[in-house]
């Protein structure tokens, strides 16, 4: 059986994070979305238990999908899940750098298992969980970057409910 993680912050998902999801369910049998703590990025604006509950609410049309959380080093958790794939999304070349030494450090600490890369499609090669996280914040419609639900709890956040 063919296991990928595709690990992030999903702070919160964007519809570039469900297409690379989507177009990955079908290369692999089965894809693990783990939710990372934010780390280095700050403070998250949604709990890890909202984040999943959004991301469940994202691919309910998926089976071949299992959402999870974790903490300490990815290639650790991707051994104990049998996972022999990182997923990794590459917006744009400035993301190439950090993510190809990533990709490096974790094939030195566990070779076994290998990053793949993969591009969202262009209408999202722009768009960060940032970015979509500042302009809700300022009242700007984030529509066509997140699933209806994930712009709802942003306007709920935004609003100060």
């Amino acid at each position: 059986m063919k296991i990928a993680i595709y690990p992030g912050s999903y702070d919160p998902i964007t519809n570039g994070h469900l297409d690379i999801i989507e177009r990955s369910s079908k290369l692999f049998d089965k894809i693990i979305v783990a939710v990372a703590s934010n780390g280095e990025k700050g403070k998250a604006l949604f709990s890890k238990s909202e984040r999943i509950e959004m991301i469940n609410r994202s691919i309910i049309h998926l089976n071949n999908i299992n959402v999870d959380s974790f903490d300490g080093l990815l290639v650790d958790y991707a051994a104990d899940k049998k996972a022999n794939a990182i997923i990794r999304g590459l917006r744009a070349l400035s993301d190439f750098e950090f993510e190809f030494k990533m990709a490096l450090m974790n094939r030195s600490l566990k070779e076994e298992i290998s990053t793949v890369f993969m591009m969202p499609h262009e209408k999202y090669t722009h768009i960060s969980s940032s970015l979509v996280k500042e302009v809700a914040s300022f009242g700007g419609d984030v529509t066509p970057y997140v699933p209806q639900h994930v712009q709802v709890a942003l306007e709920e956040i935004s609003n100060g409910k």
